[in-house]
């Protein structure tokens, strides 16, 4: 915009101001605001930067008044601009009626503004409009995250694409893109607003079409049942582009969640299929029985059996053999996806493969109980067959639960559970022996959720101090990932044997730490038993491994 000057045309003024504000959709008073400012600027530049001078432009006449102010202070309070304050006895050397506060004014003569003072109020001006700018797009666009925007593909830099909205500008980064989606500059593009942020340099309208909030929206518009709310959709899995799973639960049960999805001959879902350049969409019916929305989300595939680990949230699913290479799908897609959509980490495995554990394990079991216990395969293999999978089952359970085993009695169940308890006796001395040849301290066997077969363990890792213990992080005991050569290396933990959680190895680091003084218990002491119960859960799936 162009400002010549103080004296320049009233009209012209007002004329600019309208342009300005039409043409940048922001606020006549905020321009009418910047060009204020601007010729303030400008005749501090020319009366000296140190007066108090402010400009008032009438927004319906458009006259231009330029006023210097001076405030009259206390006599006692020290005055350091001389050209904006006054003290209260030289004010009243001219003014009988003066008092501390009050304001006088001086009307100054228009001026014209030179060539770099031009310069300088149309930085200002510019400036001005330019942050009014940025604060009306946040404005409009902050309360529109979650909705597909319809705009025109203003240019592609380096794959991401700057979207112009009308109002506003957004941005489709490569990540957020469709692959082997091209758009050319002047397309039109349909888009999802996932974030609005601001930075320095404006607004960032985030768009996306990858995001699975785009699947939602485009359902939304095509099945009446969504947009109503009749059917909500409860989770979205996307690998854009290639396939998607979408999960659906119906609120009335007379409507079938996924036939109204899928349309008539699929016409509601190929309308969305033809948006996303051909991405397959599995529809599934969301179920608040995890285990079923499990089986649910590994469709086409079926399954058999499913266990599940609620702790590590790790489910093992169970196909048919000849289903395995569907449930895992092209390059894992298919577990990809169901695992992304139902939250849990899902290991598959085919029926013969479990016989072949199952049969492994229950042969090892029924081995550790014909050593331990010195009894004969039949009875060892009977005490597996009911459920007994550690020593420690068999020496502490009731002594009932032996005794009605079929073929056994009391005397045969006191019998079992002493030969139990004398084997764990055993046991414990040679490992007590062991942990004190490694040389770890007595101290370290006080530390609540360390046991005999832990100590060992730490010792075999050259940890053989509470003060050794206390100076380790989860990791260490644990476990971690390094990438080497470009490849992603798993390295030992010191009890990796032991399966410790997160927090059971940072339990028994923290009760180390409490040990030596470093740090203050926790009211309770509420982390010290956690620990040795998962301490004490690790050791026996240790053991039952």
């Amino acid at each position: 915009m162009a400002l010549t000057g103080v004296s320049a045309n009233r009209q012209e003024l007002l004329q600019i101001a309208e342009a300005v504000a039409r043409e940048k959709s922001i606020e006549r008073e905020v321009v009418i605001e910047a060009i204020e400012e601007a010729i303030q600027k400008a005749a501090r530049a020319r009366y000296g930067a140190e007066h108090d001078i402010r400009v008032h432009m009438d927004p319906k006449s458009g006259e231009t008044v330029i006023k210097r102010f001076v405030t009259v202070v206390d006599d006692e309070e020290p005055i350091e601009n001389d050209y904006a304050f006054k003290s209260l006895s030289d004010a009243k050397r001219d003014d009988k009626d003066a008092f501390v506060g009050k304001v006088y004014e001086e009307i100054l003569p228009p001026f014209e503004i030179g060539r770099v003072q031009t310069q300088m109020a149309r930085q200002v001006v510019t400036g001005k409009v330019r942050e009014a700018e940025r604060e009306r797009q946040h404005e409009e666009f902050k309360d529109r995250v979650g909705e597909i925007v319809n705009g025109v593909v203003k240019r592609v830099e380096y794959g991401n694409i700057i979207v112009d909205l009308g109002r506003g500008e957004g941005i489709v980064r490569r990540d957020q893109a469709i692959p082997r989606e091209n758009f050319q500059v002047g397309d039109r593009i349909r888009s999802y607003i996932y974030d609005v942020r601001r930075e320095a340099k404006g607004p960032q309208i985030m768009l996306s079409r990858a995001h699975g909030g785009f699947m939602a929206k485009l359902f939304a518009q095509e099945v009446p049942e969504v947009y109503d709310g009749v059917i909500e959709i409860r989770a979205i899995a996307r690998d854009p582009g290639s396939r998607a799973k979408m999960a659906v639960v119906s609120n009335d049960s007379s409507i079938d969640p996924v036939g109204a999805c899928v349309g008539m001959r699929g016409s509601r879902v190929q309308a969305v299929v033809a948006e996303l350049q051909g991405e397959k969409i599995d529809i599934i019916s969301w179920s608040p029985d995890e285990a079923t929305f499990l089986v649910n989300a590994l469709a086409p595939a079926e399954v058999t059996k499913v266990v599940m680990d609620e702790e590590d949230e790790r489910v093992e699913v169970v196909v048919p053999d000849e289903q395995l290479s569907l449930a895992i799908g092209r390059r894992g897609q298919n577990v990809r996806l169901a695992s992304q959509l139902t939250g849990w980490q899902i290991d598959i495995m085919t029926e013969s493969q479990e016989s072949e554990r199952r049969q492994r394990e229950f042969a090892e079991r029924t081995a550790l109980f014909q050593e331990a216990l010195d009894v004969d395969e039949v009875i060892a293999q009977l005490l597996v067959t009911e459920g007994f999978a550690t020593v420690e089952d068999v020496a502490y359970v009731e002594a009932d639960e032996i005794a009605s085993i079929e073929g056994f009695g009391e005397d045969t169940a006191e019998e079992l559970q002493a030969r139990a308890r004398d084997f764990l006796e055993k046991e414990a001395a040679e490992l007590d022996e062991k942990r004190k040849a490694l040389g770890v301290e007595d101290g370290v066997l006080e530390i609540e959720g360390v046991t005999l077969p832990i100590a060992v363990a730490l010792g075999e890792g050259d940890v053989k101090t509470v003060e050794d213990l206390a100076g380790l992080v989860p990791d260490d005991l644990r476990g971690w990932f390094e990438v080497k050569n470009g490849e992603r290396v798993r390295e030992s933990g010191i009890l990796e044997s032991f399966s410790l959680s997160a927090e059971a190895a940072e339990a028994l680091i923290m009760n180390a730490r409490v040990a030596m003084g470093w740090v203050e218990p926790a009211p309770e002491e509420e982390y010290l038993e956690e620990g040795e119960e998962l301490a004490e859960e690790a050791e026996a799936e240790a053991e039952e491994g």
